[in-house]
């Protein structure tokens, strides 16, 4: 098995390969299309066969695919000291020789294709702009400062020319917000948060139903990410149309 950096003379069989299973790797395609000046894939080959792939991007953010002896290979040439990473429940035994535990769970990516949808809209939609990015922090902030605690106004205005936030208002506040992002033949449901105050009222499930139907007007596949004990969440999704696609755990480590 052969480790290379994916570079113009891979990319035939690169393309041939993320292209069976688009959704697996959604963030491998975008990156290297969009990001390509952070990004660095590297591929581990058996002749053309691709094997697995390994990406990182803006030096913290890593995936892996494909069998566990590529990622064991892939993590002799990992050098960062703090990553998030994103692999197989299979892959973890060689990423815990390498990265000690800060936290971790268990992922689960959902996906819609055309034809699957159940649409449940019940409430009024209205699409988001740069008035509305400090509530869309704050409720972010909120709903997971695990993952969102981070998230500030104004990364929220810079990012609103890439993708689209829609909401529910009552009173004129932001209760649910959900934000949606069209790449590489898919709609991928990025966020979804609902006010406290406003939970178990139908929002949610109006939101994503309004954008797999916005979704499905432009591509024939929907996409979204939810913790796999996020029972509730699952069940809005699944009411909506998705099924499980695949499982990942997700973690931050810091280098051993």
């Amino acid at each position: 098995m052969e480790i290379v950096h994916l570079n113009p003379a891979f990319e035939p069989i690169f393309w041939n390969h993320v292209n069976q299973d688009m959704p697996h790797y959604f963030f491998f395609a975008f990156d290297w299309k969009y990001n390509k000046d952070e990004t660095d894939i590297l591929l581990a080959l058996t002749g053309s066969r691709i094997d697995g792939m390994m990406l990182v991007c803006k030096r913290r953010i890593v995936q892996f695919r494909g069998n566990r002896e590529a990622t064991r290979l892939f993590l002799e040439h990992l050098d960062l000291e703090e990553v998030e990473l994103q692999a197989p429940k299979a892959h973890m035994q060689y990423i815990l020789e390498k990265y000690e535990p800060t936290w971790s769970h268990k992922l689960m990516l959902m996906v819609l294709h055309r034809g699957e949808e159940r649409l449940h809209t019940s409430y009024p939609i209205v699409e988001l702009d740069a008035s509305d990015a400090e509530q869309i922090a704050a409720i972010m902030n909120k709903a997971d400062p695990e993952f969102w605690g981070d998230g500030t106004t104004d990364q929220i205005i810079a990012g609103m020319s890439s993708v689209n936030w829609i909401g529910t208002k009552v009173d004129g506040e932001l209760a649910s917000i959900c934000r949606t992002r069209l790449a590489m033949g898919i709609g991928h449901i990025a966020t979804v948060a609902t006010r406290e105050t406003h939970r178990n009222k139908g929002y949610a499930t109006s939101l994503v139903s309004h954008s797999v139907k916005s979704i499905l007007k432009e591509t024939s596949t929907a996409t979204i990410y939810v913790l796999s004990d996020n029972q509730p969440a699952i069940r809005v999704y699944k009411k909506v149309g998705f099924t499980p696609h695949k499982t990942y755990y997700f973690i931050r480590r810091k280098r051993r």
